[in-house]
């Protein structure tokens, strides 16, 4: 993701991995121990109207240390990558000018790669083009894109709706393939700072436990904030958000254990079934997010594929401490 910085850059602290592995644990205790401020890089996390379901830090957490970009977007909007990398920037310059160790804590890799090597500067498309685009079927649509570039049409596969709309449209309402806007990428802060990394790889049935143990978790009542009326759970947190009768493709209405509860809040399936399908997805999830941060990262990255109890989190704390001040 990014090249080796010298020691005298800025440091930044990062612990990424899939969901359920410890991340807000690690970065809380490293927070309290080297003046960090923990920054989010959670998509799920960023949205007000998800702190059970994205596992987001409690109230009294947060008031442990600063925290940032957790829970500031309402869930009517969608937050991109673009947008979150550039609140990252501001959040990062924040600790720093305060005498502070950033320390950015999630699992979304776009994200991720996003603030450390930039983003394409592709214009906004043009609404019609965009309209008429998504509005071709996926077949005719990636055969339109063999004609007008045809190596993202080899490229992708034939079936995936959402990438080939994103190239063709892109070509058509800008005159330039999306490969070539790629390559001059643009924002990216991995020269401007000295990244400390770490990636928690975990056991898999770890892993997978403690994602089936924390969905159960959320079903049951929390204690809340009675002062700002905030559910109490991951049931009552879905009949608020339904209760916004919100766009269902927005992706606060499509994160995990949402559609869901939903489901169940309908009366289609019953808790039992609610909390396997619910379940099952954030296993895959994570599948998913362990496979990416696995192999995306550069290879010098320190990985920890322990599973985390209290001394291996306070082993792992002082080393990213004493890296990150010493270099």
């Amino acid at each position: 993701m990014n090249k080796p910085a010298a020691p005298s850059l800025p440091p930044v602290a990062l612990i990424a991995g899939p969901t359920a592995s410890g991340k807000s644990a690690l970065a809380m205790r490293l927070a309290e121990i080297a003046r960090g401020t923990v920054i989010n890089a959670d998509s799920a996390q960023v949205y007000r109207d998800l702190r059970i379901l994205s596992a987001r830090p409690s109230r009294a957490d947060e008031a442990r240390a600063p925290h940032r970009l957790f829970g500031h977007i309402d869930g009517a909007e969608s937050c991109s990558a673009a947008r979150w990398a550039a609140e990252a920037r501001a959040a990062i310059d924040d600790a720093h000018a305060a005498g502070r160790l950033p320390i950015l804590a999630g699992g979304t890799g776009l994200y991720l790669h996003t603030l450390l090597n930039g983003i394409a500067p592709v214009p906004e498309i043009d609404p019609d083009i965009r309209s008429a685009v998504r509005a071709l079927p996926v077949a005719e649509a990636h055969a339109a894109l063999a004609h007008e570039d045809a190596k993202a049409a080899a490229r992708l596969r034939a079936t995936d709706t959402t990438r080939v709309a994103r190239a063709l449209e892109v070509v058509r309402s800008t005159g330039r393939t999306l490969a070539a806007w790629q390559a001059e990428k643009i924002g990216g802060i991995g020269h401007t700072i000295r990244l400390v990394p770490l990636i928690l790889l975990p056991p898999r049935e770890w892993l997978r436990a403690r994602c089936d143990a924390r969905f159960l978790q959320m079903l049951e009542p929390h204690a809340g904030d009675a002062q700002s009326g905030e559910p109490t759970n991951a049931i009552d947190e879905v009949r608020a958000l339904l209760s916004r009768a919100l766009d269902p493709d927005l992706p606060v209405m499509r994160a995990i254990g949402v559609p869901e509860i939903g489901a169940l809040l309908a009366g289609k399936i019953d808790r039992e079934t609610a909390t396997e399908r619910a379940q099952a997805a954030t296993r895959q999830y994570a599948k998913r997010q362990f496979t990416w941060f696995a192999h995306q990262p550069p290879s010098e990255w320190e990985r920890e594929t322990r599973q985390l109890d209290d001394n291996i989190i306070d082993e792992t704390v002082i080393k990213l401490r004493i890296n990150a001040l010493t270099g």
